[in-house]
């Protein structure tokens, strides 16, 4: 798991507590710093998920690629 991923979780809490207690106070500033914190932490925690995911697929095509490369060596071997 990337860590923008965990970071980015951990933003988005953040913001929703902030933003909750801004709301239960009136406090409309913390309600804006807080709905911004969130929405921050949800892009920094799909940045972090496309991070995985291109790990994944480079991960899963180099063993494609040896596969089929031990393939080909049984073949004529």
């Amino acid at each position: 798991m990337d860590k923008d991923r965990i970071k980015g979780k951990v933003k988005d809490i953040a913001g929703r507590v902030q933003r909750q207690a801004g709301e239960w106070t009136g406090n409309e500033e913390d309600q804006v710093k807080g709905t911004a914190k969130q929405v921050e932490g949800k892009v920094q925690n799909t940045v972090g998920r496309v991070k995985d995911a291109g790990r994944d697929a480079m991960r899963d095509a180099k063993k494609n690629e040896l596969e089929t490369e031990d393939s080909r060596k049984k073949r004529t071997a």
